[in-house]
């Protein structure tokens, strides 16, 4: 039996991992990194082992370090959780080799399945449906668009969408330069790409005494940079027939690496209902609680019973009942091409968490700081219903009602994704992978200011609340003696900025009943009550109320953040023009091949790239002309404001342009 795991891994799924543990009476070792001395995940381990540094590479790619803390904490297996070493064959070996326990399956298994092109070549015959496979070299302009993946790794990385034969060479560069650096394995393959194609998966569980299951499917069409944002099982819209063939495919991938433990067969579903098989993730999903939501099952607890030599029950597992969906909470700004966000999480609060609500599988709390090293999601929250409808609805309702006070998340977009008819209407055929090609810029447009839950409302109730806040005294002082009248004092202002910089002034008086709007800057509304944390509002009838919170200089309404601004503007920084200024802190990974100070640009020509939170972005020229100074170098860790680079254009000198990733 196994009475101490060790989680080669941080965050949500390490807390995940110890939660079931502990239910378990099984004790936890955590690791970690520099960065990760204080975070949740090491608070709640019994023991936990430090890793020297804070880049993956230094510590939580370490296999060598993370074998050595099991050994020194007396642990007797290990859990890899998802990412960093969850698919790494030679660390599966180590952990083995020291005579710990391997909670996951077979090292073959993994190699078996690492590559893409080796997968399909062993899976040749076996009737699972396969993709074909293009020779780059002879790609012509019928089979566009094409898909160039890299062989190893997953997540998105090392991914490109090809639409124009000419652009084919160096997006083969490109991928194979990301498939590299992400994944130490440059190989990549082209195969033909689905416009409108669903990604469904199908989730297993094997043991070692040859009895496996196919939990049902999945649907992860919702994605971004490939990446997977809203997922749900089953997976709706599928006849009995194809979702029966799918499951079929699956248990003969698991058969025939001879597979045990949790894992998911992943495929890509074209409009017509034909399926190919995409690769097998030999570990446990991120998304894996929408399955355990709909078939009662505790995942982590089987892969821990299955590694301790448990048998499944021959007869197949248990009735699968009701519907279940996951959103994936990131801090990141979907309007700014994804970009993630770093900074202070004040506050991560979502309602109704108890039995039968809404699960909350998060690696944050209240307080933490969102780095640059690491995924920026801050949580995964799963709603179950009987039905899908109740189950959508349940779920965009506690993402609205969330407190979320911090980096900018992707909320608003995860709620409107979830109300959009398209996601809503299966049956029509909108739901696939191609949803935020298609959607993103309604998805992510400004709530009108006017809007009853609208920046407009929000900032003025931000506003007031402040305004009591920092003069609590002030309604009494304003009454008069003796036989003065009671007058309003005069008109006070507020300056704020909105998360898309649009400014914002509030104005109000104070009287009798303390403060209120000015009426001429704000008509038709009225305070109906204001403390500093709660304001409620009325215009048009209607009484509305806003939770305020204040951090620092944010100031936090409703759904809605602002920045306060001094009373006195500060003087502008000396940029010289042209400069291309980091708007994330990241590392310099790659420098575009004949970029050197002198080089001649062109406007949205690709000059570097940051990496930031396990994902690359490219700074590209702001205009036509010269670099005239280019201040990074591959391996730099840059701030936020730092100067990248410096383009000249030919004639007059242009404004100060922020890099665009």
């Amino acid at each position: 039996m196994i009475h101490s795991v060790l989680v080669a891994n941080r965050g949500e799924i390490a807390r995940r991992v110890f939660r079931t543990c502990r239910e378990l009476g099984i004790a936890t070792v955590a690791v970690h990194s520099d960065a990760d001395a204080e975070a949740p995940h090491v608070r709640e381990a019994d023991a936990a082992v430090p890793l020297p540094g804070s880049a993956p590479g230094d510590t939580y790619l370490r296999g060598d370090l993370v074998v050595r803390a099991a050994l020194a904490a007396g642990a007797d297996a290990v859990h890899p959780g998802y990412g960093f070493l969850s698919e790494n064959a030679g660390f599966a070996r180590a952990v083995q080799d020291a005579g710990l326990v391997w909670i996951g399956p077979p090292p073959a298994a993994i190699e078996a399945m690492a590559s893409k092109t080796a997968a399909k070549k062993l899976l040749a015959g076996t009737g699972v449906p396969l993709p074909p496979s293009l020779e780059p070299d002879r790609v012509r302009e019928a089979d566009l668009p094409v898909l160039v993946k890299a062989a190893a790794g997953g997540g998105g990385r090392g991914m490109r969408v090809v639409r124009d034969r000419a652009a084919l060479e160096d997006e083969l560069a490109a991928a194979r330069a990301e498939a590299a650096a992400a994944f130490g394995d440059g190989d990549v393959f082209v195969e033909p790409y689905l416009e409108r194609g669903r990604h469904v998966e199908v989730q297993v569980l094997a043991d070692g005494h040859g009895t496996v299951w196919a939990l049902g499917t999945r649907d992860c069409s919702l994605q971004r940079r490939h990446q997977k944002v809203v997922e749900e099982a089953p997976a709706p819209g599928l006849d009995d027939a194809l979702r029966r063939a799918l499951e079929e495919a699956a248990v003969a991938v698991a058969r025939t690496v001879d597979y045990t433990g949790a894992g998911t067969v992943e495929f890509l579903v074209s409009d017509r209902g034909e399926p190919s098989f995409l690769e097998m993730n030999t570990r446990l999903q991120v998304e894996h609680p929408v399955t355990e939501a709909v078939f009662g099952l505790d995942l982590v607890a089987q892969q821990i019973r299955i590694a301790e030599g448990a048998a499944l029950p021959a007869d197949g597992p248990p009735a699968a009942h009701g519907h279940a969906v996951e959103a994936r909470l990131y801090a990141e700004d979907p309007a700014r091409d994804w970009q993630p966000q770093t900074g202070r999480l004040w506050r991560l609060a979502i309602p109704g968490t108890g039995a039968g609500q809404v699960r909350v599988d998060s690696g944050v709390e209240d307080g933490d700081l969102i780095g640059i090293h690491y995924d920026p999601m801050l949580a995964k929250v799963v709603a179950w219903a009987p039905t899908r409808e109740a189950a959508v609805r349940k779920l965009a309702r506690a993402l609205e009602q969330a407190a979320v006070h911090g980096p900018v998340t992707n909320r608003d977009l995860l709620v409107r994704s979830l109300r959009h008819p398209d996601f809503a209407d299966v049956a029509a055929g909108r739901l696939d992978t191609g949803f935020y090609d298609r959607h993103l810029a309604e998805l992510t447009a400004p709530e009108p200011a006017e809007a009853p839950h609208g920046a407009g409302h929000a900032v003025l109730a931000a506003a007031l609340a402040e305004a009591v806040r920092d003069a609590p005294g002030r309604p009494r002082l304003a009454a008069r003696v003796g036989g003065w009248r009671n007058l309003p004092s005069a008109p006070a202002s507020r300056r704020y900025l909105d998360g898309d910089g649009t400014e914002h002034e509030v104005r109000y008086v104070w009287g009798r009943g303390g403060v209120a709007p000015e009426p001429a800057a704000h008509p038709g509304v009225r305070a109906v009550a204001v403390r500093p944390d709660h304001v409620v509002l009325e215009a048009d009838g209607v009484r509305r109320g806003f939770d305020v919170a204040v951090h620092g200089d944010r100031v936090f309404a409703g759904r809605h953040a602002f920045t306060a601004q001094p009373r006195l503007a500060e003087p502008a920084a000396d940029t010289a023009p042209g400069s291309l200024l980091a708007q994330l802190p990241g590392t310099v990974v790659r420098v575009a091949d004949g970029i050197a100070e002198g080089a001649e640009v062109a406007a949205g020509q690709p000059l570097l790239w940051l990496e930031a939170m396990k994902m690359e972005h490219r700074v590209v020229a702001p205009a036509d002309g010269t670099v005239t100074e280019l201040r990074v170098a591959v391996g730099r860790q840059v701030e936020v404001g730092a100067v990248l680079a410096v383009v000249t254009p030919p004639a007059a000198a242009t404004p100060p342009a922020a890099a665009t990733p």
